[in-house]
């Protein structure tokens, strides 16, 4: 069962992190199915995923893949006057249209991604709404051309599950380049009920949308089988022992790019890696036990990739917000009613 370290952070036993390495591979997956694979009895299941979610330390959400619902992301750096920092990402955090938001580096640095849903929503918060919040001293918007890992691409960083458990619960997924799926006013309304719990039954859903439950789980496996609709855990690294986390910015050559982000996906502490614009091009974000283990990693694994001519390491102090889900330490909170 879930007990508490010295250090207040809860710590997870090992069915608890079976349990949410096979929600990771598919979030709304059956609960008989996933008792089934971890041979424990469906009661034993749900006790510990309703313990794990009423006490804020995990969410299964469900989210439009951005490049396929036509999504403008960037990954944005604001630095801002050491005074401002936590104020202005709190700000951030409030936008329905900004995700992750972390504080960084010595505390004048935010990073976060804006999910724009179009060119005008994105050159509104670029160049108004931004450089118009005082105390704002700068910003660097990075397009991202290509996500390795993230998102429906499978962290690798958990080995809670046996390699028989995982090859039973795997499910392929469509990732890269595809057909844009236009989503209509059915698939917004299911989706903002999805983002915040992304185990939602279908009755709720077809209240949300005006549909049958027959049609909406229909439109819900469409959308699935698309590659528009992917189902991800929200759960604070620190739950499994990870409280060294940093972006890295690295820079290789355009030709070794894809082989360069391939090999960061396949390494078990980048949960994310993306191909982004800028001087660097590729955007990593690293989680290790600690800096010493950060240290090695760098050493050891990125110094191993020849083909990296620089990097730069930005250590994250804090995060703000997740997903569409605001951070109290270790914890998830849904934002307050009326904010955005």
């Amino acid at each position: 069962m879930m007990e508490t370290m010295q250090s207040g952070t809860p710590e997870l036993d090992a069915l608890d992190r079976s349990v949410v390495q096979a929600l990771m591979m598919d979030g709304r997956m059956p609960f008989s199915r996933l008792a089934q694979v971890l041979e424990v009895s469906d009661q034993t299941v749900i006790r510990r995923y309703r313990r794990l979610r009423t006490a804020g330390l995990l969410r299964v959400v469900g989210l439009p893949l951005g490049h396929r619902v036509g999504l403008y992301e960037s990954w944005l750096r604001v630095q801002c006057t050491p005074d401002a920092a936590v104020q202005v990402a709190d700000a951030l955090a409030r936008r329905p249209d900004i995700a992750w938001v972390t504080l960084n580096s010595g505390g004048t640095e935010i990073h976060c991604v804006s999910k724009a849903r179009n060119q005008a929503d994105r050159d509104a918060l670029l160049l108004q709404k931004l450089p118009g919040t005082r105390r704002v001293t700068g910003i660097t918007a990075h397009s991202i051309l290509r996500t390795f890992v993230g998102g429906p691409g499978r962290w690798a960083g958990l080995d809670a599950l046996s390699e028989r458990q995982v090859r039973e619960l795997e499910r392929p997924w469509v990732f890269g380049p595809g057909q844009r799926v236009e989503l209509d006013e059915a698939a917004l309304a299911m989706l903002a009920v999805l983002g915040r719990d992304g185990r939602c039954g279908y009755p709720e859903l077809a209240r949300a949308t005006g549909l049958s439950q027959s049609a909406v789980r229909r439109r819900l496996e469409q959308l699935r089988d698309s590659g528009a609709l992917f189902f991800d855990v929200e759960i604070s690294p620190a739950l499994f022992g990870f409280h060294a986390q940093a972006a890295l910015l690295v820079s290789v050559p355009p030709a070794d790019l894809a082989a360069t982000g391939a090999a960061l996906a396949g390494h078990r502490e980048v949960p994310f890696a993306a191909a982004i614009t800028g001087s660097a091009n590729l955007l990593a974000v690293v989680v290790c036990r600690d800096n010493d283990a950060l240290y090695t990693y760098l050493t050891e694994r990125i110094g191993a990739l020849a083909a990296v001519q620089q990097v730069e390491v930005v250590p994250v102090l804090r995060t703000v917000k997740r997903a569409g889900m605001l951070m109290d330490g270790v914890r998830l909170v849904d934002p307050p009613a009326g904010w955005a």
